[in-house]
């Protein structure tokens, strides 16, 4: 382990599970970006993709974005932007992990926190499925405020719960691939593809005309693995416009499930802003394209 990682490990107490929320947003999210990218963080004059999310984070708080990330509240967003058509069926929602009634839940199904992306549970088979381990994770997860780890706002004043949606696989019958489309004041430019991600985690990426870029964002490519153009590309892309419009930034996430497309998620911070991309110039090229607010 050289000096870095040292350096990262004693200080990972301090950001993550110390008094964080004590710490003024701006010095923490120095401190962060400095032990996950290894350089200064700079605001006064960002130029990188990474640095302007920063950036978004502490100047760009819409009220609205808490509604966006919201895994209950965007159901109904979706339902009035776009249709409800394109929605996951939606099982049920709780204020607590105790009111859920397992046994009144499908044989397959899909638990998850509203107001955080890293409390999925998925269950493919009630007789193999671990209940007591994922009632201790998502209790867990409700006493948790994402914000404080990584202080992208919007996630700040999110009411805690629990929804379960319908379990659902694309054409591979054992995952869904995601489709996260990098959209740029209502334009669609980059469309990241993430597969294997229970497995081996990997992303592909594509431009809009679905050309493959010879570039990686914090996870490896597959040389081998040859990733067909979504049947309805276009509408996704059209869809990706509407929701994206009059935002500075915002990925809007996708699934395509034998030709039929349903909405994943709407982030505004990519990986907190904290992914490397490789090479370096993309996540320049990125930047570029963001125009912050003024």
């Amino acid at each position: 382990m050289n000096i870095k990682q040292k350096a990262v490990e004693f200080c990972r107490p301090i950001i993550y599970n110390g008094p964080i929320k004590f710490i003024p947003d701006k010095i923490f999210l120095k401190i962060r970006y400095f032990f996950a990218m290894g350089r200064r963080l700079n605001l006064k004059n960002p130029k990188t993709f990474n640095e302007k999310l920063q950036w978004l984070k502490l100047f760009d708080r819409n009220p609205e974005y808490t509604r966006m990330v919201d895994k209950y509240e965007v159901r109904k967003y979706i339902s009035e932007k776009i249709g409800e058509e394109y929605l996951i069926p939606l099982i049920g929602v709780w204020d607590k992990v105790e009111d859920i009634d397992f046994v009144k839940l499908p044989n397959k199904f899909v638990l998850k926190c509203t107001h955080d992306s890293q409390s999925v549970v998925i269950c493919k088979d009630k007789n193999n499925f671990d209940k007591e381990k994922s009632i201790k994770k998502l209790s867990k997860a409700l006493k948790r405020n994402a914000y404080y780890g990584s202080r992208e706002w919007a996630y700040k004043n999110v009411k805690p719960r629990i929804i379960a949606e319908k379990y659902m696989t694309d054409e591979s019958g054992i995952e869904l691939k995601d489709y996260k489309i990098f959209c740029f004041n209502g334009a669609p430019k980059v469309i990241e593809v993430d597969f294997d991600r229970f497995t081996n985690h990997k992303r592909h990426l594509y431009d809009i005309e679905w050309n493959y870029i010879p570039a990686s964002i914090q996870y490896p490519v597959d040389p081998n693995k040859i990733i067909n153009k979504p049947e309805k590309l276009v509408t996704m892309l059209d869809l990706a416009k509407i929701l994206s419009k009059d935002i500075p930034h915002v990925r809007v996430d996708f699934y395509s499930i034998y030709g039929k497309i349903y909405f994943g998620e709407l982030t505004f911070t990519h990986g907190s802003g904290y992914e490397k991309f490789e090479p370096k110039e993309f996540g320049v090229e990125m930047g570029s394209w963001l125009k912050l607010p003024v």
